[in-house]
């Protein structure tokens, strides 16, 4: 639909504050969300293809990483047999989605994220229990996915204005964006309720059909997600809920012939597999795969002497420890010029060692990792920098916290460049200290990675602030202010190199990497 045809106004993009859990009322309602949800645990939930529940032999059970022997819920997982009934029943709700009016497809956007605003602390509550969140965490996460509904709605309107940079005489010229047809949207564990949401309803509202696949760690968010789809009237099809397994399921999905796009944030091993299988040419196959990725990143803030330490410690503090360090732009590496750098470990340690531990439904600095496999793994980087640096805060697992999956927040000093701890990425709440002589040996450092994704630098000096704007290669760079919490609308996120294919979700390109662009000619 162009421009001229529709009736909706809107007014500016504005992102949603933070809940403020100083203020009793709003620590009140949180309480009651959790005791509601809570309450709803346990349950079983079958796939649901084309709006019908699709009950399989093979089920696998989410749990709470802070409590492991209780379950969030038990899910009926989609394999090779559901990989042509899910593709099916897209395409059959695409032939209809596709050609709805824009204003039908921002009204939705627009529903659903009323509906988020009216049950956030229920969207939160999940949140906590089924991934270890913390309250803020949560509610950061829970306001974000409002954040994309309401900014896709105002773009998906943007985006049906545009017009071509010329019109030719004797021609009326125009461009028009078109979706892309049916595809897969393969969502993570750690911002389970704002990626999801972002990707689905960046597809959705641009008139594409969805195949939704959750990570297996975070589908109870999933699904809370998906009946509040269903409940602000989204057609039957248009998103199926699918999780599945990776091989027979997911992997099918990407190579199938009639799949047109993968939206993917994960692993870089799993997105290069992604990117590879989608790369060929399937027999039938008519057209290129979109792929847009987001992989990760072994993120790094640099800290100069003429900085102010104290907002530059707290900064680096909240970037490597908030949600135990597990976002792919979480503050892996902190480079410090050597001024500064007994100093500023002092800062660290004391902070480190003063942020609480424990079960996230009572509100501490940290919760758990989300998993046994990523609880042995993060151990196995403490061990290792154990053996590469100096151990100044954390370095244990917290068995005094019961079954949980709980790290202590660590820090590593005298990290040497090029070794494990400084190049792979943890995804747990270790961070790696190195000392650096200048600017220069530091940008070096940072950019000594595959990765790409955030960095941040403190300093006063603006010739220090340009030179970071021009030498350090990172999708998303932060000037005196932590290298996480990109909010949508201001930080369109996305990395460099292998941290994935700079997607810019938030941003105003966003929409388009789901449409394709037609440009028409008619002579007058």
């Amino acid at each position: 639909m162009q421009a001229s045809e529709t009736a909706l106004s809107l007014s500016p993009f504005r992102n949603l504050p933070a809940t403020s859990f100083a203020l009793a009322e709003n620590r009140l309602a949180m309480q009651s969300a959790l005791e509601k949800v809570r309450g709803e645990l346990g349950r079983e939930h079958p796939l649901v293809i084309g709006g019908r529940e699709v009950f399989t032999r093979d089920r696998f059970v989410s749990c709470n990483p802070a409590k492991p022997s209780e379950v969030v819920g038990i899910f009926h997982r989609a394999g090779a047999e559901e990989v042509e009934p899910a593709i099916k029943a897209a395409l059959k709700a695409y032939a209809c989605w596709s050609r709805s009016p824009v204003d039908q497809r921002v009204g939705l956007a627009l529903q659903v994220a009323e509906l988020i605003r009216r049950r956030r602390h229920e969207f939160s509550a999940w949140m906590v229990f089924e991934v270890g969140k913390n309250w803020a965490e949560a509610d950061a996460d829970t306001a974000e996915a409002l954040d994309f509904c309401e900014f896709y709605a105002r773009e998906a309107l943007r985006l049906s204005t545009a017009t071509t940079p010329l019109q030719l005489p004797g021609e009326r010229n125009w461009l028009r964006y078109l979706p892309l047809g049916a595809g897969l949207v393969i969502s993570p564990w750690n911002f389970p309720g704002a990626i999801m949401a972002g990707m689905t309803m960046a597809a959705v509202v641009t008139g594409n059909a969805v195949i939704l696949k959750p990570s297996s760690d975070a589908p109870g968010i999933c699904r809370f997600f998906f009946d509040l789809l269903r409940e602000a009237g989204l057609p039957d099809g248009v998103v199926n809920f699918c999780p599945g397994a990776g091989a027979t399921f997911g992997e099918a999905l990407v190579a199938h012939p009639q799949t047109r796009f993968i939206a993917f944030t994960g692993s870089r091993d799993a997105g290069l597999r992604i990117n590879s299988v989608a790369a060929a040419r399937q027999p039938g196959q008519i057209w290129i795969k979109r792929v847009m990725l987001e992989m990760g990143g072994k993120d790094a803030i640099i800290v100069e002497p003429d900085a102010d330490l104290e907002a530059a410690a707290a900064a680096v503090l909240a970037s490597a420890f908030g949600f135990q360090g597990q976002k792919c732009s979480a503050c892996s590496r902190l480079i410090l010029h050597e001024r500064i750098y007994d100093d500023f470990l002092a800062r660290l340690a004391a902070g480190a060692e003063a942020i609480t531990v424990g079960d996230p439904a009572l509100n501490p600095g940290m919760g758990p990792v989300i998993n046994q496999a990523s609880l042995n793994s993060i151990l196995g980087y403490i061990a290792q920098g154990r053996r590469d640096g100096r151990l100044i805060a954390g370095g244990e697992r917290r068995h005094d916290l019961g079954e949980g999956y709980f790290v202590a927040p660590t820090v590593f000093a005298d990290i040497p460049p090029l070794s494990r701890l400084e190049q792979e990425e943890i995804f747990g709440p270790v961070l790696a200290v190195l000392k650096s002589g200048s600017l220069e040996q530091s940008l070096q450092i940072a950019n000594d990675t595959e990765f790409g994704l955030t960095g941040a630098i403190f300093t006063g000096d603006e010739a220090k602030m340009a030179q970071a704007e021009r030498e350090f290669h990172v999708g998303n760079l932060y000037i005196n202010r932590k290298c996480t919490g990109a909010m949508v609308g201001a930080h369109p996120f996305g990395g460099f190199n292998l941290s994935g294919t700079d997607s810019k979700a938030g941003g105003p390109d966003y929409l388009q990497l789901f449409s394709q662009a037609q440009a028409i000619a008619r002579k007058l």
